[in-house]
């Protein structure tokens, strides 16, 4: 069957790099929301204990559960909870859901300074602080989410502007309704990387900790590593004349006497579909012919093919991002950390 390796040198080194940013592992979130990025939930929460992260961040109640052992402090991005928590909290991404958390819930306040997603208005910031201490909720830190960090534009510095103004207003508004000292947090993985002298809370730091944050060359971040690497084992073989097709439509035609191999990892396990055009591994062994739902079929002869170790080169042929091509792998498929 088709597995997964995570290499724990590689993601020990990139949190190291990143803990040289945030000036310490205390202030280093780790983003573990669908699944780790595809790399596994409760293999990358075990690793990140071990390395001494204390924080993490996940989208739903759920995953908060399942790593709550792992961790001090969660936050859950997009869910409201049922009940509250001692360790975990949850986000506030609209101001009508306030009077929805149950009374106690620790929460933190996403504020939208320019990505126009999730989070109140700026100008609700008044109205949330009152709707919040009505509800009896208790806030804990506002945060903010960048759009375009990983693109040399200027909406990085007038996004970081607008947080400043907010900042100072959620300090008196605070001090205001005896909300105490926030906490306040801006940067993902790219934004913490474009601080001279980081100075937030903490940094929700997601696929740099994984190895394939794609940066200009301006921006670029030297030496992270990629975590993942996908390998398959073959199914058959079966030797190929000149002018023999292979796979659904027969797109890939012999030019000479050849041997492929059939492997069992296709797109029903998360290899997209247009990563058959020109796609080849690492070891430069071609993609023959499409990707069927369970299989694909490789010029190989190998037992065991590694289909890619750095989610970024399957990215450039599927013309996607490493996000989705690490996203689409399965949670179903073994993951082993050497």
């Amino acid at each position: 069957m088709a597995y997964i390796i995570l290499n724990k040198n590689n993601f020990f080194n990139n949190l190291d790099i990143i803990a040289k940013s945030t000036k310490g592992r205390d202030k280093i979130a780790l983003v573990l929301k669908d699944n780790a990025y595809g790399h596994g939930l409760s293999e990358i929460a075990s690793m990140a204990k071990e390395y001494g992260i204390k924080r993490a961040v996940v989208r739903t109640c759920q995953e908060a559960n399942m790593v709550e052992n792992f961790f001090d402090y969660i936050l859950v991005l997009g869910e409201i909870p049922a009940s509250k928590s001692d360790k975990i909290r949850y986000t506030i991404n609209d101001i009508k859901s306030i009077e929805k958390f149950p009374q106690g819930t620790k929460v933190e306040l996403k504020i939208d300074t320019g990505m126009h997603r999730n989070g109140i208005a700026m100008s609700e910031l008044d109205a949330a602080f009152s709707k919040i201490k009505e509800s009896g909720l208790v806030l804990e830190a506002i945060f903010t989410h960048h759009r375009s960090s990983d693109e040399l534009t200027s909406e990085w510095f007038w996004q970081n502007d607008n947080f400043k103004k907010v900042k100072e207003r959620a300090k008196e508004l605070a001090n205001e309704f005896g909300f105490g000292t926030l906490r306040f947090h801006s940067s993902n993985s790219a934004s913490l990387f474009r601080h001279v002298d980081f100075d937030e809370d903490m940094a929700r730091v997601g696929i740099a900790a994984y190895g394939c944050m794609k940066l200009p060359s301006a921006l670029n971040v030297e030496n992270l590593k990629p975590v993942l690497s996908l390998w398959a084992s073959k199914i058959s073989s079966r030797e190929l004349r000149a002018g023999k097709r292979v796979g659904y439509g027969g797109d890939y035609k012999a030019t000479k006497v050849c041997v492929v191999g059939n492997y069992d990892f296709g797109y029903g396990d998360g290899f997209l579909r247009a990563s058959a055009c020109g796609y080849k591994t690492p070891n430069a062994t071609e993609l023959v012919g499409r990707v069927s739902m369970d299989n694909s079929t490789f010029m190989s002869s190998e037992d065991e093919l590694l289909i890619f170790d750095d989610a970024t080169e399957v990215a450039k042929y599927a013309k996607t991002i490493s996000y989705e091509v690490l996203t689409s792998l399965k949670p179903e498929i073994k993951r082993t950390v050497i």
